[in-house]
């Protein structure tokens, strides 16, 4: 088996890198220009809040994150039995489960 050559190894080395520098100058330009918009918007009166529904997003992800969740339990189980790959599935069930039960909670205070 050849090694590769010290060329292939600094280009793999490298392109990650300015792969992450791209995405964060991408990121950087977004935001700044995202908050010059509102700014202005502001400046002008037009500006209208976005509203977030805290309480649906709550029920729709725990929902979601409790069936990801259960069925990657359920996986792993059979997979490997009771082993360390099995918090892969109960961390989302568990983040699931608290969000359902946040929302209902909320629910039975507001009533």
């Amino acid at each position: 088996m050849s090694t590769p050559s010290e060329a292939v190894q600094i280009l793999v080395t490298v392109i990650p890198i300015v792969g992450i520098i791209a995405g964060t100058v991408v990121i950087f330009f977004f935001l700044y220009f995202n908050h010059k918009q509102k700014i202005l918007l502001i400046e002008k009166g037009l500006y209208q809040k976005i509203s977030f529904d805290f309480d649906a997003f709550s029920l729709f992800s725990g929902f979601l994150l409790t069936g990801v969740g259960g069925a990657l339990t359920i996986f792993f189980v059979l997979k490997d039995g009771i082993s360390y790959a099995l918090i892969g599935g109960l961390v989302p069930l568990g983040l699931g489960i608290s969000f359902i039960m946040y929302y209902f909670t909320k629910m039975k205070t507001i009533k």
